[in-house]
């Protein structure tokens, strides 16, 4: 992963292999890069090939026992709304999958455009079989309109970017040759925006839904694992595993 200054927009890009599938090594990555935006005065989030994000790093994760989940889950959540509440304008351009916790990252940002491609977004999470954790229904809900809520969180399917347009997932779309360009541009008007006014409005948009986020109970985090050890969910998450190791 790597940061490229554009003036005052910095270019966030995620290089963690093909698919930038989220591990432990991936946030930690991702939170030192969130670390070094401090002083940007906007930001644009973006993946490479056919991936922005195509969600959790299954291989890594399944064998992990219930405590090492909880650990990565906390961590998944901290980074999540560090980025959720970054002070700056944060743009996302989804150059291709956005799956499950992938879908997460780029719902963190307050723009998000897609190129006009063959992908697919979403949070797919109860096809598997399991819940989502407030940090993801919060941060849903705030960026969304109820009426999208239950086709986005309970069907668990995974959408076009044309079909995610109409859900409000993403904002617009772009030509996928254009979609970087787009959105920097995007980014840069942000950027010319007096800062401390637009700070002052992020805060106060996103502070209830993260407040909400962080006053989830720990029975709640314990429901999500127990959704994740579950025997069928375990088997479903199992047999992705092999079809992604084939």
């Amino acid at each position: 992963m790597r940061i490229e200054q554009m003036g005052d927009v910095a270019l966030l890009r995620l290089e963690a292999g093909k698919a930038n599938a989220i591990g432990l090594e991936f946030l930690s990555a991702l939170d030192a890069l969130v670390e070094r935006l401090a002083d940007a005065r906007a930001a644009v989030i973006t993946g490479q090939g056919k991936a922005f994000c195509a969600g959790l790093d299954l291989p890594a994760l399944i064998d992990l026992d219930r405590a090492t989940m909880r650990g990565f889950m906390r961590r998944f959540e901290e980074v999540m709304l560090r980025i959720f509440e970054l002070p700056m304008p944060l743009v996302a351009a989804v150059n291709g999958h956005a799956i499950a916790g992938g879908c997460v990252l780029a719902m963190q940002a307050d723009l998000r455009i897609a190129a006009d491609r063959d992908a697919r977004i979403g949070l797919n999470e109860t096809q598997l079989g399991i819940g989502l954790p407030a940090v993801v229904l919060e941060t849903v809900r705030f960026q969304v309109l109820p009426t999208s809520l239950p086709t986005l969180t309970m069907e668990g399917r995974l959408f076009t970017p044309r079909e995610a347009l109409q859900l409000g997932l993403v904002h617009e779309l772009a030509p996928e040759a254009d979609l970087l360009e787009t959105a920097l541009r995007r980014a840069a008007a942000l950027a010319a925006l007096p800062p401390g006014g637009v700070r002052r409005v992020k805060a106060n948009l996103r502070r209830a839904a993260a407040r909400a986020a962080r006053d989830s109970s720990p029975e709640e985090t314990e429901q999500w694992l127990d959704s994740w050890f579950d025997l069928g969910a375990q088997e479903r998450l199992r047999a992705t595993v092999a079809r992604l190791r084939t």
